[in-house]
């Protein structure tokens, strides 16, 4: 992979869910090491901190979570990813999920810019669509990728201005989706691999076959990474566990097969609540994931037979 200019934005966002913690995500990035791993790497890497949410004027609905705040966050994330997207490879140290309405928002107006489509992969254990409405718990960082994809709705937040085609939209990890989501879900063309698909095919079939359709389409790639892809066995730093999710190998190939595409051209990396670690071992896997998608190997040469 060449040298890359990465610019790391912290991204605090705790609005997303009642759980607290997700706001200390950034500074555990940063004492994990993130910018020293990619600098080591070859990488420019700077970091602009952290930013805030802009003042929201959307009305308080008793149904949906800190609705105001979010938006405030979205309006925020969309304008400093639009910039930081003209200048390099932006990756959002979250946060909850709920920060990629504002950080792919941004991205998507960038690529428009520039005259090529967005394609999103999504690597979480949740859909994250539900609508305003379908919403059960109103916890707002599971309506992220409706958003995204112009699902209608979504009045008291900015207008999506370029929403993400279905069909350049691929989840995979899935393993806890809602009715109400399956039911919207059989509705688009997005992807979907949960983990029976991965165990029956791997990750490496529903991955290529996406990358191969982002590069003939020369598109971009933001990369939306949820701590809660991954087992729980391996990073415990989520208030969103679910059994069963990727093992450590399969994530660093699958981050693995990411860099060999040459494709991505942003980054999340959600969901990270250090209150819950174990002596900030979800944070090094997270950091140990980014250096692997951006050129960590175990070797820079084929392996050798021992015979």
């Amino acid at each position: 992979m060449d040298t890359r200019d990465i610019i790391l934005i912290g991204a605090p966002v705790d609005s997303g869910k009642r759980r607290r913690g997700c706001l200390m995500g950034p500074d555990a990035y940063r004492v994990a090491g993130l910018a020293e791993a990619l600098s080591g790497l070859g990488h420019r890497v700077s970091d602009l901190g952290n930013i805030a949410p802009d003042l929201s004027d959307a009305p308080s609905d008793p149904k949906l979570w800190a609705l105001g705040e979010t938006v405030g966050w979205t309006t925020a994330l969309a304008r400093v990813a639009e910039d930081a997207a003209g200048r390099g490879m932006p990756i959002f140290m979250g946060g909850d999920h709920a920060l990629s309405m504002g950080s792919v928002a941004g991205v998507a107006v960038h690529a428009q810019r520039c005259g090529k489509p967005l394609f999103l992969l999504w690597l979480d254990a949740h859909s994250d669509f539900h609508s305003l409405e379908s919403t059960e718990t109103g916890n707002l960082h599971g309506v992220s990728v409706a958003y995204l994809a112009g699902r209608a709705g979504f009045t008291m937040f900015p207008p999506m201005t370029a929403p993400i085609p279905g069909q350049n939209i691929c989840m995979i990890g899935l393993r806890s989706v809602d009715p109400a989501e399956r039911a919207a879900l059989r509705e688009t063309e997005i992807h979907l691999a949960d983990m029976r698909h991965i165990d029956e095919y791997g990750i490496r079939t529903p991955l290529a076959d996406f990358l191969a359709r982002v590069e003939a389409a020369n598109g971009l790639l933001h990369v939306s990474l949820d701590v809660d892809f991954l087992d729980p066995d391996i990073a415990p730093a989520v208030g969103t566990t679910s059994p069963g999710g990727a093992t450590l190998r399969e994530a660093h190939l699958a981050m693995e097969i990411l860099c060999d595409s040459g494709l991505v051209s942003s980054l999340d990396l959600v969901e990270l609540n250090p209150f819950l670690d174990e002596r900030g071992r979800t944070a090094g896997v997270m950091v140990d994931l980014t250096a692997s998608l951006l050129g960590r190997r175990i070797f820079d040469r084929p392996t050798r037979s021992l015979a």
